[in-house]
This record gives structure tokens, sequence and C-alpha cells, in this order.
């Protein structure tokens, strides 16, 4: 063999084994995103449902929470691209010529952001409906009873679904589009048909961004607020945690003894304000056993974090509409032939790409506690050890359309100034300068409103309340004597409790006639009222 053969050979063996060391890297990566979602998804799912006595509804159980496991993980790797690119370029900058960072290239970048691609359509368009009409099948009437018979039905649906689809991107493209081209394009199932559905399935998932990450924004504050313990300002944990008990010994006492009262009670309620007033007691007890570095300084820095978080979204947003306005240049398109590791995404270098890491991060936190906490969603979300299959599969499916559009949220609203590679570029309505400018004047303008009526809504509340009780008729001279039901429902300092708790079945109760019926106690040195016809005291 020539020398020039050689170099042929030298040059083959060198890119095979590069293509080996990607397949082998991506696989190691998916693998531990796999892991961890399982791990995850076994805590939710319910037992029941895969411990049955029948063996074919546990084996169908089993086989769709794998295909959750794989869209979950696809769904966790899409949120995980944007940031590992950004992550990947200022590596290669700050160490080019490393011999220990080979291995991270643009081409294991861009092979990355295919797969994410190529697997989101597999399991939003197959996967997912196949993992619902499985759980959903019994088989066709006559057939024989089993596994198999599942498959069958669920495959001629799937089938009937894919064709419905397609019919519908079909029109779709033809009203947006007439143009014969495009139609005979079309046909072209990867070049065409993929990217043009992945394209509407991700602009419906920016809208659903657009809307939930606002209200996230808000909710973080009252959401973190409950997870971490506050500090003692203005409060006595040990009057709270007193009250507690109080309440809790009247409600069991009304358990035990129903008869004492003439009216029917709710037993179902008042055990579910017992368990209740069981969780208040046991977070309060918690508060009061934490340390004072956690109480006087964990809550108020994650508070100034997430304000400083909030702020910076904010103001990159901000400052993307004014160079929009300015400059057409910041438009975010698709790749333009650059590749990784030639110049970093931020003005401010390496501290700037970390600081649009944490951010992309932070709004997608957001938008999934925005996405839960928002009425329509409410209902989905998951409960541990006690989600359905059915409830699992929509969890799975929805944060798949979140963070498969993450990217291009990312980019839609100035984040970070790396350009969409693979297919993820060929959206067409990106280089819209309409849609782009109205989707970040919008989420400017929603998440300022969010945000002014969260930290506004105690203010708001205290000026409708005194409004209130200034426009409150006054009370006659012949009922001073006697407590209303509004007055037996005050509690311990101002805190309105449950007729149920106070006494139940007080309106209409016979006992209550009078100002002799009813007389102020003190408990342990705090004043309660009593109905002493019911005896709860």
């Amino acid at each position: 063999m020539e020398a020039a053969d050689y170099e042929v050979l030298s040059v083959r063996e060198q890119l095979f084994h590069e293509r080996v060391r990607e397949c082998i890297i991506s696989t190691l990566l998916f693998a531990t995103l796999y892991i961890l979602c399982h791990i995850a998804l076994t805590h939710f799912k319910k037992p029941a449902e895969f411990t049955t006595a029948d063996d074919e509804d546990a084996t169908v159980n089993k086989i769709a929470l794998e295909l959750c496991t794989f869209t979950l993980a696809v769904a966790l790797g899409a949120v995980l691209l944007l940031p590992f690119s950004i992550i990947s370029n200022e590596v290669l900058l700050s160490l080019p010529r490393n011999y220990y960072i080979q291995w991270l290239n643009g081409s294991l970048i861009h092979g990355l952001w295919n797969l994410v691609f190529l697997f989101s359509n597999l399991s939003l368009i197959f996967l997912m409906p196949f993992a619902y009409f499985f759980t959903e099948s019994e088989g066709f009437a006559g057939s024989k009873k089993g596994v198999l018979a599942r498959v069958y039905e669920t495959v001629v649906m799937l089938m009937l679904l894919t064709l419905l689809v397609l019919g519908m991107v079909w029109v779709a493209s033809a009203i947006v589009d007439n143009n014969k081209a495009s139609r005979e394009s079309l046909y072209d199932f990867w070049e065409y048909y993929l990217p043009y559905l992945y394209s509407c399935i991700s602009f419906l998932g920016v809208l659903l961004l657009l809307v939930c990450t606002p209200l996230g924004l808000a909710r973080m504050f009252s959401v973190t607020g409950k997870l971490l313990v506050k500090p003692r300002l203005l409060e006595d944990l040990e009057e709270q945690l007193h009250c507690s008990a109080f309440e809790e010994a009247a409600l069991t006492r009304r358990i035990c003894n129903p008869t004492s009262c003439w009216l029917p009670l709710d037993m179902e309620l008042l055990h579910r304000q017992v368990l209740a007033l069981q969780t208040q007691r046991v977070l309060l007890e918690k508060r009061r056993k934490a340390s004072a570095w956690q109480r006087n300084l964990g809550y108020p820095l994650a508070m100034l974090c997430l304000l400083v978080l909030t702020g910076l979204s904010v103001l990159t947003v901000a400052i993307h509409i004014l160079e929009l306005l300015i400059d057409e240049a910041a438009m975010p398109r698709g790749m333009q032939g650059a590749s990784l590791g030639q110049v970093s995404f931020s003005k401010l270098g390496s501290f700037g790409a970390v600081v649009q890491v944490v951010l992309i991060f932070y709004l997608m936190v957001s938008s999934v506690v925005g996405f839960y906490s928002s009425p329509l969603f409410w209902g989905l979300r998951p409960r541990w050890h006690d989600t359905a299959m059915t409830q699992i599969i929509g969890n799975c499916v929805c944060l798949l359309v979140l963070s498969s559009a993450l990217p291009v949220f990312s980019r839609t609203l100035g984040l970070t100034r790396l350009d969409l590679l693979g297919d993820f570029g060929r959206f067409n309505w990106l280089g819209n300068f309409y849609i782009v400018f109205l989707y970040n004047a919008a989420f400017a303008s929603l998440t300022t409103l969010c945000l002014v009526k969260t930290f506004t809504a105690a203010v708001r509340a205290e000026l409708i309340r005194a409004f209130d009780c200034r426009c409150r008729s006054p009370v006659s001279p012949g009922h001073l004597g006697r407590p209303s039901t509004s007055d037996l429902q005050l509690g311990v300092g101002g805190r309105k409790l449950d007729t149920a708790i106070c006494c139940p079945g007080l309106e209409g109760c016979p006992g209550v006639g009078g100002p002799q019926d009813l007389e102020s106690e003190r408990v342990g040195g705090i004043g309660e009222l009593s109905c002493l016809h019911c005896c709860i005291i």
C-alpha cells in the first residue's frame, strides 16, 4: 500500500473511532437519565396497579411505565440540551487543545440535538399514544384475551390516529402555504413531515410556556416559603401550637361523642379537619425545632436569590425587546454554519454563560410550578405512591412538550445567543419579526402583572377588609349581648375557625338561645367561645 492509502485508511479509522466514541457517550448519558427517571416514576406510581391479581393488567402497566420512563428521560435530555451546549462551548474556549476533552466536540453536540429531536418525535407521535391505548385496550370482540390481543387493538388504533394526524397536517400545510411543491414535499416523511409536525407541537409548547412561566415566577416565592422554615419575627409558635392542639382536642371530642349535639354532624368533614390540624401541628413542630441559622439565614437568602433571578429574567427580556427594535440581527435564527468553541455566546464571557444556564433552569422550574398551579392542570399533579397510570402518561406528555419547547423559548426571549442546532433551527416562524416581538412583549407584560398582583395581594386584602368593616352596618343595642356565628368562628389571634371546630351545627342549635348559653372560658390561658348546650369545652 502507498503512503496516500495509509493516510486515507488512518482518516477512516479516526472517523470510525470518533463515531463509536460518540455513540458510547450518548448511550451512557441516556442510560443515566433513564435510571433517574425510573427511580422518580416508581415513587409516584400506584403500587396497586402493578400487584393486581390479574397478571395481564400488571404486565400492561409495566410496559406502559417503561415507555413513560423513556419519554421522561427524553424530556430531561431536552432540558439539559441547551445548558450542556453552552457549557461545552465555554470549556472548548478555555481549553481548546486539552487531551482529556477531545471527546467534547461539535459533532457530539450536533448528534445529541438530533437524537433529542428524533426521540421527541418518536415519543409524542408513537410511544405515548401507544402507551395510553395499550392501557385502555381490552382486545377485539371475539378474540382471545391476552396481552397480544391488546397489542393488536392498540396498533390498529395507533394507525388510525396516525392517518388522522397526517391528514390534519396535510390540510394545515395546504391552507398555510398554498404551494404545490410544499404539498408534494409532505410525502417526504423525514425531511418535511416530522419537522413540520414538531414545529407545530413546539409552537404549542412555547405558547404554554408563555402562560405558565409568568404564573410560576409569581408562585415560586410562596412555594419556597412552604418548603423552608420562616424566621420568627412577630409570631409566637408556642401559642400557635397550643391553639392547634386545642382545636384538635375539640374535634376529637366531637368525633368520639357525636350525640352531644342535637343536629347531625358531618363526620367525614371532621376527620379531614383533624388530619389538617395534625399536619399543621407537625409543621409547627418542625419550625420550632429548626436551628437559628436555618430560620434566620436560609429563608432570607432563598428569597433574595429568587428575587435576583426573577429580576434578571425580566431585565434580560426587556433588553432583548430593545435589541429587536434597534437591530433586527437579534432575531433568533437557525444554525448559520458556526461551530462550537469559536466564540462565546455571552458578552460577559464564562460568567455570563453560567448566568444564562442558571436562568434557563430557573425558568424551566418556574414553568413546571406554574403549569401545576394553573386551574386547568391542577388535577394532573402527581401524588406520592397514588398516581394512576393514565395520569403518569399525561404528565410525561405535558413535561415533554414543555421541555422540548425550552430551547426555542430560551432563544426567542434572548436568554442565550446560541443558534438552535439540528432540526430545531428549521422552524420558519422563528424568523418572523412580529411573532418574536409580540411574544417577548407578552411575556414581559404577563410576568410584571403576575408579580405585581402577588406582591400587592396582602395590601389589597387588608384594604378590602378595612373598607368592608367601615361600610358594615352597626349592630343594634338589643343584640350586643349575643355573639353571632362569625364571632364564634374567630379563634385566637384573629384566626378564623370552622363552625364544626368551635360548635358544629351552631346555626339553629336549640341550645343557643341567648347570652346566658354562651360564655368565654379560659383554657390554658387562651380565651375561646363555646356553646354550653353542645358541651364542647
